[in-house]
């Protein structure tokens, strides 16, 4: 069999794809090669017709011209996914970042004075009206916040936290080491499941710089155990004259307990309970783009606005549009659950999620898998990305089994569609959650089963 040249298949691509240049198609036509030898030698390919050169001459520039950074569907009921991109924005924000993104803006302009301006301006006045602070400030992400908070206001000092509260994140992001890596000098107190208001006291010290709670915002200690409360390490930092920090982590801005759901502390009730700063991500609870906030007493936000790492750490343009966009629906509780993806999944109620799956279900069998079982099971979501970690999302989810291929099979087989689909197992099934899924999604899902229909039993 005659492997053919590179530049004949460059001249076969340019004819498929008459849009580009003749000489974009060179390292694609590399690749075409390349796969038509290995599977030549593979004995694979024993025959080279023109028809079959063009399959893989498409298969090979679909791929090349697919971007890393891709659209997937989450069916897994994990509705803050950190490997899957955490918050999906809400529709107005993503008009606002495309507005931004296409023309100029008026990021650091002053439109009234006609001079430099500062790009803060534009979500902070946002942030001080929905949650009563005095000053506010935004960074690229929550680590950021931390590091660059705790720079401001520790550098060189001992700060007091519990043990219990020496948390890490996904990606290794741990307390201890952006303590470290800020200047502070980690100083524990009271124990992994106990920490007393006067752990805090005995600690203090002509060298303590700082008073930080750390809110278990992925974990929770149950049983024999013991915290001090926000308001307690309040008083106890204005007895010493001491500035108390609390990392939230996710940043709750609605009350979900009048939804049936856990208490969580709103960033709202922690700064009127009187903390210095209060620090949190703009891409979890809040279902804005990834942001790390920072808010509190103005005297300490203008001293972390002021420190040379907030020109490392600042938000691009995109992100603040994205951003402001997102906080304005938090004008009004009943706008934010609406339009805020996030939210909306969280609060989605169990009884439409059921109609969902029955539809699913019903659309499912009609394409007509032989071995296939497509039923409804009633299931949990999480909210994931490090909240509300006891919280469990009451569920109903699509069941899928086969005779034939394995759930783990089935799971590739969709992980590798276009656009990919993913899901989880759950005993033998795979198992599709809609509590996560678009409109959108769900002609993609049974487009993909179909497929699956095709190549698998066309081939037997």
């Amino acid at each position: 069999m005659r492997i053919p040249s590179v530049n004949e298949v460059k001249q076969c691509l340019a004819h498929l794809y008459p849009q580009y240049p003749l000489s974009y198609f060179t390292e694609p036509a590399r690749r075409v090669t390349a796969l038509i030898r290995e599977k030549w030698q593979k004995g694979e390919l024993k025959d080279l017709t023109e028809e079959r050169l063009i399959d893989l001459a498409k298969q090979v520039f679909e791929a090349y011209e697919r971007p890393s950074l891709q659209r997937v569907i989450n069916a897994t009921g994990v509705v803050i996914h950190t490997n899957l991109g955490r918050a999906p924005l809400a529709e107005k924000a993503i008009q606002e970042i495309v507005k931004v993104a296409r023309f100029y803006s008026n990021l650091e302009f002053n439109l009234e004075e006609g001079k430099r301006g500062n790009r803060y301006v534009h979500v902070e006045e946002l942030l001080k009206e929905i949650t009563g602070a005095e000053g506010a400030l935004v960074v690229n992400n929550n680590a950021s916040a931390v590091l660059i908070a705790l720079n401001t206001l520790a550098f060189g000092k001992e700060v007091i936290v519990s043990r219990g509260e020496l948390v890490e994140i996904g990606g290794s992001f741990r307390v201890p080491d952006v303590m470290k890596w800020s200047g502070c000098i980690l100083r524990e107190v009271g124990t992994t499941n106990k920490t007393h208001l006067y752990d805090y006291e005995r600690a203090i010290n002509e060298n303590t710089g700082l008073l930080l709670k750390v809110h278990k915002s992925n974990f929770a200690i149950i049983g024999f155990t013991k915290e001090v409360s926000s308001e307690e390490l309040v008083a106890l930092g204005k007895k010493y004259n001491l500035p108390v920090m609390e990392d939230l982590g996710s940043g709750c801005l609605i009350d979900l307990s009048k939804y049936g759901y856990s208490k969580e502390p709103t960033v709202k009730e922690v700064l009127a309970a009187g903390v210095d700063v209060v620090t949190f991500s703009g891409d979890k609870l809040l279902g804005g783009p990834q942001a790390g906030i920072i808010l509190g007493k103005k005297e300490f936000i203008e001293k972390i606005r002021k420190n040379p790492l907030n020109r490392a750490l600042r938000i691009d343009k995109l992100t603040l549009a994205g951003l402001e966009a997102t906080l304005r629906l938090y004008r009004d509780e009943t706008l934010a659950i609406e339009h805020i993806p996030t939210l909306k999944m969280i609060l989605t109620p169990k009884e439409k999620l059921k109609k969902s799956c029955l539809k699913l279900v019903r659309q499912l069998k009609k394409i007509g898998l032989q071995g296939f079982t497509f039923k409804m099971i009633e299931s949990s979501g999480k909210t994931g990305g490090g909240s509300l970690p006891l919280l469990d999302l009451p569920s109903f989810v699509v069941g899928v089994y086969s005779e034939k291929f394995s759930p783990q099979r089935l799971q590739e087989f969709l992980r590798k569609n276009n656009p990919p689909i993913i899901t989880r197992i759950e005993e033998d099934f795979l198992v599709i959650d809609p509590r996560c899924l678009f409109p959108e999604d769900y002609p993609e899902i049974l487009r993909a089963f179909q497929r699956f229909k095709n190549e698998f039993e066309g081939s037997s």
